[in-house]
């Protein structure tokens, strides 16, 4: 059992996102929406990358790297109920909460192998924001041609340029803070 899993309050934390996850998707079915539906089981099951990372490759998380990670899968799935439409700043925080996750996986494994992570973290956050935008388009697109609900909003390229420009954030944040705040990554063991 690792540190961050002994930690109190950790496991009440935990429990609490997922339980909030499974509401998103009982009140998601009960609205039918397919969109609300997907993403909470895409959520949930992102809420155990943490801990399977642990248990798999032998890293150890600080309890507010699981936290911060698993609310971003509840930031996610809560914004399909309505957020995303109704609160103006709510699609920038989960944008660059979402990027600041990625950014921290490429700036670990970049430095990992060696590599300055700065280049790479902004690389490929920016290009994985570009393909995000690309398939949330053509799911929309899709779903608009065949008359079914989209599991994911494409709401024009106004708001494409703030979701690419809050990724950038996100990575921002990981060049700037990353070194600090993922050492226990990268340390050498």
């Amino acid at each position: 059992m690792t540190d961050s899993t002994q930690h109190p309050g950790v496991k009440n934390v935990e429990h609490g996102v997922r339980g909030a996850i499974v509401l998103v998707f009982l009140v998601g079915i009960r609205r039918r929406n397919p969109g609300a539906v997907v993403n909470a089981i895409f959520s949930l099951a992102g809420t155990y990358i943490p801990a399977t990372l642990e248990r798999v490759l032998g890293v150890e998380f600080h309890p507010w790297q699981r936290v911060y990670i698993e609310t971003a899968m509840l930031t996610h799935s809560v914004g399909m109920l309505g957020p995303y439409d109704d609160v103006w700043w709510w699609d920038h925080v989960t944008h660059t909460h979402s990027a600041s996750v990625l950014g921290g996986i490429v700036h670990v494994v970049s430095h990992r192998r060696g590599h300055n992570p700065r280049s790479r973290v902004l690389g490929i956050v920016v290009c994985f924001g570009i393909l995000w935008e690309l398939i949330e388009y053509g799911i929309h697109f899709a779903a608009k041609r065949l008359g079914i609900e989209p599991i994911l909003v494409q709401y024009g390229r106004e708001d494409t340029v703030f979701d690419l420009l809050f990724n950038l954030v996100g990575a921002l944040l990981v060049v700037v803070f990353g070194d600090r705040l993922l050492d226990n990554f990268t340390d050498e063991p």
